[in-house]
């Protein structure tokens, strides 16, 4: 019931924003240029039918006729975020119109006649049309040209010297789903494989559906290779999918999950604690699932070093008080999209890189794949190779 009702105010939500842009766009692109009548009524279908396309497109991916449809699927999420950017095109255009009648009145200027505001309308609607195309093109460009391999140091004060230069592979938000597929993730696993990393860590949000419906495109994560093994922690989004299924179904496929829970990494010659907790919004999705620092870190030898896998990075703003020396996050997509980066920053302490909070250290992902439109602007996804470094 609480999946349900999270996914109706999502798609109210949804549909009153996404409806709100799409009149907008119509009446800066269409009603006022004053375009041609046979023109206008084309371009009017074509916006009702794309603003129904999207809530559309996430019901009918659950039909049994969703392979058939994957062409609307992909058609609505790439739209969803070319919307985003005629907003935010026509926006900063009304701003500098907005700016330049000021001036006009301030000088008292004659008003403009009906020819003349027209030709202001259609030059407003062409360069705002080429900008927010044109952004939307490069993002799509960026988000599916391949996955950044992205290598961090980092130092840790309390890892012992026979583990120095242990490499971990971080994978984040990978958002298997509506757009994300089996060979995308045979593409990652064969990336993470030949990094032959010491350890290999899944940061949340691997999935946007059930496992009913992805099993097949998650199976090729059973391929990943570690020395000391495949962990995951749980992200959001595994809590709109069914948390507790993926969690089983990921075992399954020989991948330790972390519930609040810790291990031992290394050997007689060296070790450190590896934690793992439940996202920071669990709890609320009820079913024993929610972050449990106390459990998960309480009683260890505070002498032994401690890295943390927790999927949202405002985590460490408690974990700090417990000794952790790295924690490893992910969540803000480092902000996927320009400019939502600035609103991740109202959220979360980190959007994305090497931050520290008083002796401790958290790295955020950007992200190994990406959420809703198959777009980036500014935050390339990524695969991390941490390499940790005694003092």
């Amino acid at each position: 019931m609480t999946r349900l009702l999270t996914f109706a105010l999502f798609l109210s939500i949804l549909v009153t924003l996404t409806g709100a842009a799409h009149y907008y766009v119509w009446s800066r692109l269409v009603r006022d240029p004053g375009l041609p009548p046979a023109l206008a009524q084309v371009l009017t279908y074509a916006l009702i039918f794309l603003f129904l396309a999207i809530p559309g497109s996430m019901f009918l991916r659950r039909s049994p006729i969703a392979t058939a449809l994957e062409g609307l699927v992909w058609l609505a999420m790439i739209w969803l975020g070319l919307l985003l950017f005629l907003v935010l095109a026509l926006g900063a255009a009304d701003l500098v119109r907005g700016i330049w009648q000021l001036g006009r009145a301030y000088h008292h200027a004659a008003p403009l006649d009906a020819e003349r505001r027209q030709v202001v309308a259609r030059l407003v609607a062409g360069a705002a049309a080429f900008v927010g195309g044109s952004l939307g093109l490069w993002s799509v460009r960026s988000a599916l040209g391949g996955v950044t391999l992205r290598h961090v140091e980092v130092t840790l004060a309390r890892l012992p010297k026979a583990l120095s230069g242990i490499r971990i592979v971080q994978l984040s938000d990978v958002h298997v789903g509506p757009t994300i597929h089996k060979s995308f993730i045979e593409t990652v696993v064969a990336q993470s494989n030949a990094l032959r990393a010491d350890l290999i860590a899944i940061t949340g949000d691997l999935v946007d559906g059930t496992v009913e419906e992805l099993r097949e495109h998650v199976a090729p994560l059973a391929n990943l290779r570690a020395k000391y093994g495949v962990f995951f922690v749980t992200g959001n989004h595994e809590y709109y999918s069914g948390a507790e299924e993926w969690c089983v179904e990921l075992e399954r496929l020989g991948i330790r999950v972390l519930r609040n829970e810790r291990v031992s990494i290394g050997d007689a010659n060296g070790s450190f604690d590896l934690a793992g907790v439940d996202d920071h919004s669990a709890k609320s999705f009820g079913g024993g699932h929610g972050e449990d620092l106390p459990k998960a870190l309480g009683g260890r030898d505070p002498a032994r070093e401690l890295v943390l896998l927790a999927h949202q990075p405002k985590t460490i703003l408690a974990a700090q008080a417990h000794g952790v020396g790295l924690q490893l996050s992910g969540h803000t997509h480092g902000g996927q999209i320009w400019p939502w980066t600035y609103l991740v920053r109202l959220q979360q302490p980190v959007v994305a890189g090497l931050a520290r909070f008083g002796q401790s250290l958290v790295y955020v992902s950007s992200g190994t794949g990406y959420w809703g439109p198959p777009m980036r602007l500014g935050a390339p996804s990524e695969i991390t190779e941490l390499t940790l470094r005694a003092v």
